[in-house]
């Protein structure tokens, strides 16, 4: 697929400022970003450098190989992995420093990361002060032995998405299944399975329909509770270029994100001095009122008859019925809900009818919802209304934060999906275990808030966790904080330290030291956001103590503790994990293939139902007819959303986020409200409601009126754990407040 042509003239009419750099303006210093980079990476220059050169991105997943990509030609780093290569080069700790844990339980989560890399499996037993160092055998054979003791249902495996490849979301499912649990979850639940969901019901792919470079070829691209100037940064350089190309922006979010409005690119001449205006319109409506406002936009299109009535005959079902709930459904409803009058919702159905092709994309803000399947539903809905898919300039994104997420459920880490995304029944369950050579259980595991709740309960032997940090991503965390010290055995992987690895435990509590995927012998890969399956080399420099890949330590577990289908989990090197993923899913044949820096491929092609081929039963896609969720609030209460400032997922970077200018302790509220409410800038307000208080100061903002947002991990207390999309298991992560000043 060549890359779109860009015209190379400069646009004024785009510029954010006349001020050359944005001075005056707030805003992210990249170059300073850049120098910082440098600092805190001077005692490993070389190996730094080289991580940067030819690795595969470990920050978001847009996808490079080394600083290039196949969206546009030039240099793309971001400050996301500037600030993300300190640990990949930062030396390991002492680790005769855990022989006393009193400390290290106070220290934060940045703290415990500056402490510097887990470099041995260290031990602690019941009433011991601390760890004590253990060799890999001694700690696996302890894992191996409590699993034999335990039962299936009574165990619990969970991957992040931190620069985790697909080596070893692939071996690590396929050694839990070995053990006789279905029981493995990563972070692919708790960002896009509602989208998963949504799209495989729709169109029948449960991926990205589309590429980065049809941004480049739209006419219009649709933002939905989502903003990639803070999470995607490079693109903020593909929408520069496609607003060159004559694309219109369209965001539809609770507030007006001042990188989305604005952002000065750092590897772009003409937006490095004036920056780049991003948005074209916003549409500013009520938390959780995604599905009133896209509904109210199709109501819109079908009433001034802007749809596509050929490719709907043609090509989709269900139409009717969801046409007819909508003339049904009065004006008035749709307003209501959404926080908007009707003239919005027209006047993003009129940018749609102005549209010859489009692309949709959304982040978590639409899907960490109990309604975020429908969600979807809405937004799928829209793009079928015109047929804004299968081809050039068109497409369904759910755009993911984290480099190794995609390829998560995808390889089957996931409890309800075998490799290939397919569910969890005998008849697959019989399938593998013909490919594999050992039986497959054929029942559902826990997802990992399950396996939270399992642990409350003490119905947990076992939490063998790779990453992640529980305490501050779920809701609740007092909560969780108890259920984890009720788990008799928690094993923690990772390359740094966490608060969690210092709560006190059940029984025993194992670290295991994990390699980076620039560490792993014979390289590893990644998918990225775009269905790009990508090599990533292993990088020479310096290792860490006993480190030892993820997709090795879960198959050598495995074979210990069912050593007669030992011969079934060997795998000498990752090369040969990659042959066996071909094999088992049919849609990554070519994995096998990639053994170099710039190795890859796209599965599925640049489009996916192309052509308008879907993956339904009868290849037609879906309309859904959706239920309008219930939003209204008593007087006096507020919509709460969390949100992410400088960050990467609950990694803190700064306490002052560039773009925003807000600290961590910021309530965003709308100015009208903080007037009725006598409140100015930085007043001192407590938020609370029956799950807990958090208190904070007021942060005036473009935000939706009778709505707040507060920044995640710090807000998870107001969270209620019991709100899930029921068919996904996400946690939602809103919830509905009262405010008083402190």
């Amino acid at each position: 697929m060549s890359k779109p042509s860009i015209p190379k003239s400069w646009t004024p009419e785009h510029w954010a400022s006349r001020a050359p750099f944005g001075i005056g303006h707030q805003r992210p210093n990249n170059y300073a970003e850049l120098l910082r980079a440098l600092r805190e990476n001077c005692h490993e220059p070389r190996f730094a450098w080289r991580i940067l050169r030819d690795g595969v991105c470990d920050g978001c997943a847009l996808g490079t190989s080394g600083m290039r990509d196949w969206t546009l030609d030039g240099v793309h780093l971001c400050n996301i992995r500037l600030r993300l290569l300190k640990l990949n080069t930062m030396p390991a700790l002492d680790a005769n420093r855990l022989a006393k844990t009193e400390a290290f339980a106070k220290m934060s989560s940045a703290e415990l990361r500056d402490l510097g890399r887990l470099p041995y499996p260290m031990l602690r037993t019941p009433g011991a002060a601390g760890f004590m160092r253990v060799s890999w055998d001694d700690a696996l054979d302890l894992i191996a032995e409590r699993v034999r003791a335990s039962a299936p249902d009574r165990m619990s495996f969970y991957l992040t998405s931190r620069g985790m490849p697909n080596e070893a979301y692939y071996c690590a499912q396929k050694a839990v299944r070995a053990m006789g649990c279905n029981s493995i979850d990563n972070a692919a639940r708790i960002c896009h399975s509602p989208s998963t969901i949504a799209l495989k019901e729709g169109v029948g792919a449960g991926a990205t329909t589309c590429s980065y470079t049809d941004w480049l070829e739209s006419d219009l691209i649709v933002f939905v509770g989502s903003n990639v100037a803070n999470n995607q940064p490079v693109a903020t350089k593909y929408l520069h270029y496609a607003k060159k190309n004559g694309a219109k922006i369209a965001v539809v979010n609770t507030y007006r994100e001042p990188g989305m409005a604005q952002y000065w690119i750092p590897s772009v001449a003409e937006s490095a001095l004036f920056g780049t205006k991003i948005t074209d319109r916003f549409f500013l409506i009520n938390v959780g009122a995604d599905v009133a406002f896209l509904q109210g936009v199709l109501k819109a299109m079908i009433e001034q008859d802007w749809i596509d009535t050929a490719f709907i005959a043609n090509h989709t079902a269900g139409f009717d019925a969801a046409a007819e709930a909508l003339r049904m459904t009065d004006w008035e409803t749709f307003e209501s809900q959404a926080g908007v009058p009707r003239n919005e919702m027209i006047a993003l159905a009129e940018m749609l009818h102005g549209a010859r092709r489009a692309v949709f994309v959304w982040s978590m803000g639409v899907t960490q919802h109990t309604h975020g399947v429908d969600n979807v539903r809405a937004i799928i809905n829209l793009a079928l209304s015109k047929g804004f898919i299968g081809r050039a300039g068109c497409g369904l994104m759910p755009i993911r934060g984290h480099s190794g997420v995609q390829g998560g459920a995808e390889m089957g880490a996931y409890a309800t999906a075998f490799p290939g995304g397919k569910p969890v029944n005998q008849a697959n369950a019989d399938a593998l275990a013909a490919q594999w050579g050992f039986p497959v259980p054929a029942t559902r595991g826990l997802t990992a808030p399950e396996a939270i709740d399992a642990a409350h309960a003490g119905q947990l032997d076992l939490l063998f966790s790779v990453g992640g940090n529980f305490l501050e991503v779920l809701p609740d965390p007092a909560y969780v904080d108890t259920a984890l010290q009720r788990v008799p055995l928690r094993v923690h992987m990772d390359i740094v330290l966490s608060p969690q690895m210092f709560m006190d435990s059940a029984d025993t509590v194992l670290l295991l030291p994990a390699a980076t995927r620039y560490e792993t012998p014979g390289g590893v890969t990644e998918t990225s956001t775009e269905r790009r399956v990508i090599f990533s080399p292993e990088i020479p420099g310096r290792r860490i103590g006993e480190a030892r890949p993820e997709w090795a330590v879960l198959l050598d577990l495995a074979r210990r503790v069912v050593p007669e289908h030992a011969n079934a989990l060997s795998l000498p090197d990752t090369a040969a994990v990659r042959k066996e993923i071909a094999e088992v899913v049919a849609f990554y044949d070519g994995i096998q293939h990639l053994a170099s820096k710039g190795d890859q491929f796209q599965y599925g092609g640049p489009h996916l139902c192309a052509d308008y081929t879907f993956g339904t039963p009868d290849g037609r896609a879906r309309f859904a007819n959706l239920p309008l969720p219930q939003t209204a609030l008593s007087d006096g209460k507020f919509l709460l959303a969390t949100r992410r400032g400088k960050q990467f997922n609950s990694m803190l970077h700064e306490r002052t986020d560039a773009i925003t200018g807000a600290a961590r302790e910021a309530i965003f509220m709308n100015r009208d409200d903080a007037a009725r409410l006598g409140l100015g800038e930085g007043a001192r307000v407590r938020l609370r409601n029956a799950q807990g208080e958090y208190a904070g100061r007021v942060f005036i903002a473009p935000v939706k009126p009778g709505t707040l947002q507060a920044h995640w991990p710090e807000a998870n207390v107001l969270l209620d754990r019991s709100r899930r999309a029921p068919a996904a298991g996400v946690p939602d992560y809103n919830a509905v407040v009262e405010l008083d000043t402190v």
